[in-house]
């Protein structure tokens, strides 16, 4: 098994030299792809500069392709697999940056579970000094676990499943190929979500209850640029999509599209009311604010989230006894 790191960078190069060094750091061998969008910075003259040093000591595992104009985040991750030559992909990107052993624990569990198609791993949120602010949650038993694919979409549609950010998910570059990529016209905002929506019809998944990468929350951050109904409008276009992918065996189980639309809204006016923004919420106060079935799945999503409770048959993979 061979893993490729594929970073995505656009204008920040000081990011991008940690996030670099972190994959050229693991544990075991992988190839770096850097898929830079038309950067205007010095990323180009670094990146350059570091791959003559690395040739000139025998090490060809960085890999860089620079886009003529600049094309976009989605873009970016498509021509970056393109130029991959491994067998499984690790998102990262420019900000973010990965634990020494990320790739070795993954691949661990990949062999333990060789219909998996999607891995993700617990992520810190860490501020722009590394400092550690909260983690993702654990999810189910052991160290990891696996999830079947007749399951997946009923998990992520009843918020059991969050398989997270880019820096947390890797996934079978044939699976990646075959679902056509990463959305453009999403524009940052769920593309990966999107796309682990669709690979996840080609196979199993797989969750590492180990801290293997690390997420930087800062105020230059992609997805601080869209705004409060854009974010609720493709949350709402997400869940119909994994809506439609739900396998019949979980049909008598989840609720109706109708529920699950009106669960959204009411989700993202307690946000407004919580962030105290009163236009957002005379905007999007609905009906939905007077469904109990929306209350309802309010409820069980807040509890799932604080007890880690997820309601599905999972099957341990032990990893370490």
């Amino acid at each position: 098994m061979k893993f490729t790191v594929v970073i995505t960078t656009y204008n920040r190069l000081e990011f991008l030299k940690r996030a670099i060094a972190s994959a050229l750091e693991q544990t075991i061998p992988c190839e770096v792809v850097i898929a830079d969008d038309c950067s205007l910075d010095d990323t180009q003259s670094y990146v350059e500069g570091l791959q003559q040093q690395l040739w000139q000591g025998g090490d060809s595992r960085l890999v860089y392709h620079r886009s003529v104009t600049n094309m976009g985040h989605a873009a970016m991750v498509n021509a970056g697999v393109e130029r991959s030559s491994g067998d499984w992909i690790k998102f990262l990107d420019d900000d973010d940056y990965l634990a020494a052993n990320c790739l070795e624990e993954m691949a661990k569990a990949i062999a333990l579970r060789p219909q998996a198609v999607i891995a993700s791993c617990v992520a810190a949120q860490v501020n722009e000094n590394e400092e550690e602010l909260s983690r993702t949650d654990e999810l189910g038993p052991g160290v990891a676990f696996y999830v079947p694919q007749a399951d997946i979409h009923y998990g992520m549609l009843m918020e059991f499943l969050p398989f997270g950010t880019p820096v947390q998910v890797a996934c079978s570059r044939d699976a990646f190929l075959q679902t056509g990529g990463w959305d453009s016209n999403l524009n940052t905002n769920c593309d990966d979500i999107d796309s682990w929506i669709r690979i996840a019809q080609f196979g199993d998944a797989i969750f590492l209850n180990q801290c293997l990468a690390y997420r930087t929350i800062w105020t230059g951050a992609c997805n601080q640029k869209f705004s409060f109904f854009q974010r609720l409008d493709t949350n709402i276009l997400m869940k119909e999509k994994i809506y439609a992918l739900v396998n019949a065996k979980h049909h008598g189980n989840i609720p109706t599209l109708k529920d699950t639309r009106n669960y959204l809204r009411l989700h993202w006016t307690l946000v407004a009311i919580r962030t105290r923004n009163i236009s957002h919420v005379r905007k999007i106060i609905n009906t939905s604010i007077l469904s109990l079935q929306a209350w309802k799945l309010l409820i069980i999503a807040n509890l799932v989230r604080r007890s880690h409770c997820r309601n599905l048959h999972l099957r341990k993979v032990v990893l370490i006894d």
